[in-house]
């Protein structure tokens, strides 16, 4: 018999373009912090054409703050989003039975995966939290890092500010060293992200890659 499927809104706007959004920044940020921390030269031509290094960091710095602005936005719509007002979500998997249900569907010992009904399954909600967290260490430590070669604007106020927080973890060195760390756990995100998003369009058939370009997702009728 055919399954027949109903197509139903997921994602809003907004949340849409600062998923989009986001994911963009990462990956220039992921780039150009690999560059910063192995830099290299242009042994031949013009000193005004060796500027590239700069270039690099500029960026870098650039789309860094633009993901502080990216990570409060979110932190916003999880709290005031007219679609979704859904801080909760991000705590669906202390419901542990369904969690542990959850588990069993990815580990294949379940043939189908758990009802729930927050925006996000137990593990995803687990996962989304965690970058949350990596999202805001990584902030921190850029803004710590940034800010210590500033003595004048918005930069300069943000290390005084965590001034405290650079003590605390030992100095600079061991700030880079945590910034660099959790590059590495970006990336192992990623992988996994887009891994499981392409799982669940060919297990479940939600249509899970799509629904962050359309905003629908499919779901069985009952």
């Amino acid at each position: 018999m055919e399954k027949k499927f109903t197509s139903e809104k997921e994602w809003s706007v907004a949340m849409r373009i600062n998923h989009w959004a986001m994911a963009i920044s990462i990956f220039i940020l992921i780039a150009t912090g690999f560059c910063i921390a192995e830099p290299f030269t242009i042994a031949s031509g013009e000193t005004v054409d060796k500027f590239l290094m700069g270039n690099i960091r500029y960026a870098h710095i650039l789309f860094g703050v633009f993901l502080v602005f990216l990570f409060l936005w979110r932190i916003y719509l999880a709290f005031f989003s007219r679609f979704h007002a859904d801080w909760k979500d991000f705590f669906a998997w202390t419901d542990i039975k369904t969690t542990i249900d959850q588990i069993k569907f990815y580990l294949l010992i379940k043939k189908e995966g758990p009802e729930y009904k927050t925006l996000y399954g137990p593990m995803q909600s687990l996962a989304y939290t965690g970058l949350m967290f990596m999202v805001f260490v990584i902030v921190i430590t850029g803004l710590i890092l940034m800010g210590a070669g500033y003595h004048a604007g918005f930069t300069a106020i943000a290390y005084k500010i965590l001034r405290p927080v650079e003590k605390i973890m030992g100095g600079l060195s061991v700030v880079r060293y945590v910034h660099h760390i959790f590059t590495w756990f970006f990336i192992l995100f990623i992988v996994a992200h887009i891994y499981m998003a392409f799982w669940y369009d060919a297990i479940l058939k939600k249509g899970t890659v799509s629904s962050m370009i359309s905003g629908n997702i499919f779901k069985k009728l009952k």
